[in-house]
């Protein structure tokens, strides 16, 4: 297998982290040409000293001088500021670009790169809730790949391997239910951001983590999976399974299930986009089913998480909506997080962008700029 360079954009984020820990181990496989990071200096730097890449970008424009004098004495070229994500992902030397940035910040460089003819390893869902329809066309006529990062996409794409010529009848994304699942809407009224942050079963970013105890990740990742696989909404399901080992299901029209299974680990999906076609030797951690004698699964409660339910609407609107969605999501996050609106206000800001910022059936990317900049602002003003 030739050795491909990789650009990890949010390198020290909890899948930038576990990207490194999977090149490292597969490192004549693999080399890291471009890391990045938004404000953790500390770790691009040492980060970089280790993995020696060409090029690193501190999106932090104050923390520039930081991170270059502190690499000054070897062959790494530093910039700084989000335009530079555009300008790193077009480098000659990288083949693939994993795309780990958190939120609406992540269109833009996928989009430099897919014009750069560079395949995607995708682990921004915003990236395709916001704009899936410009992103799947531009990807078709650059003949770049998307290999989906998030396990469930992940698990779905693997079922779907061989199956070319089988159309898929649904598929059945998985859902752990997140630290409050059961809860009625009274037993949710005055959780915690500590609570909530306290996942049952995967380690990741405080946002997602939060969007995961709303089930609004789960939500992001319906509308993600209809860009990815060409997919109407009726033929997305989510069912809860709260031990996580079945990532998700293809279900075919002959009915026939398949099933991608394992233990928590995002290193897998994330080796699997990277080696694409190819499964890697590794040393992750074996499923033993006699630790798992009960896999359940039950149906998500829309009613007291009504983030799923307000996806799926959005799914079906079309237009911008998913992107107001997103838009608004990220701030009314950012506000649970500053202790100043409570869990069950995150679907309400949620629903109250959704209906007071202005739609658009059939929105252009500069459309989804002033959509993402309107939602933003209303979702901040919103008094709850």
């Amino acid at each position: 297998m030739e050795q491909k360079g990789i650009a990890i954009l949010g390198a020290t984020g909890s899948i930038g982290t576990q990207t490194l820990e999977v090149i490292a181990e597969q490192a004549d496989r693999f080399r890291v040409e471009v890391l990045t990071a938004g404000n953790n200096a500390a770790l691009l730097i040492e980060q970089s000293k280790e993995f020696k890449p060409r090029k690193v970008v501190i999106g932090n424009e104050n923390k520039y001088a930081e991170v270059k004098e502190a690499l000054a004495s070897f062959d790494i070229e530093v910039l700084a500021g989000n335009d530079a994500l555009s300008e790193v992902v077009q480098d000659d030397r990288v083949d693939i670009v994993l795309t780990a940035l958190v939120g609406y910040v992540g269109l833009k460089p996928t989009i430099a790169a897919i014009e750069a003819k560079k395949d995607i390893a995708l682990a921004n869902k915003e990236t395709l809730v916001v704009a899936g329809e410009i992103i799947m066309q531009m990807a078709r006529e650059h003949g770049v790949h998307i290999h989906p990062v998030d396990s469930e996409h992940s698990a779905i794409y693997q079922c779907l391997t061989g199956e070319e010529q089988n159309p898929i009848e649904k598929i059945i994304l998985t859902a752990s239910g997140g630290p409050f699942r059961g809860r009625t809407k009274d037993q949710l009224l005055g959780v915690t951001k500590e609570q909530a942050l306290k996942h049952p079963n995967w380690d990741m970013g405080a946002k997602i983590t939060i969007d995961s105890a709303s089930l609004m990740n789960k939500g992001l990742e319906v509308i993600e999976a209809k860009w990815l696989f060409d997919l109407n909404a009726d033929q997305i399901d989510v069912i809860v399974h709260p031990q996580s080992i079945i990532h998700s299901m293809v279900q075919f029209e002959d009915g026939s299930i398949k099933a991608q299974m394992g233990l928590p680990d995002m290193k897998l999906p994330i080796q699997y986009a990277l080696g694409y076609p190819q499964r890697l030797k590794s040393s992750f951690e074996r499923f033993d089913f006699t630790h798992y004698p009960s896999l359940t699964f039950e149906k998500p409660d829309t009613n007291t998480f009504r983030n799923l339910h307000l996806a799926f609407a959005a799914l079906d609107k079309g237009g911008n909506m998913p992107c107001i969605l997103n838009a608004a999501n990220e701030i009314a996050v950012a506000r649970f997080l500053r202790d100043e609106i409570d869990f069950l206000a995150l679907a309400e800001v949620n629903e109250a962008c959704m209906e007071k910022t202005s739609f658009i059936q059939n929105p252009s990317y500069e459309d989804y700029v002033a959509t993402d900049e309107e939602a933003r602002r209303i979702a901040t003003e919103l008094s709850l």
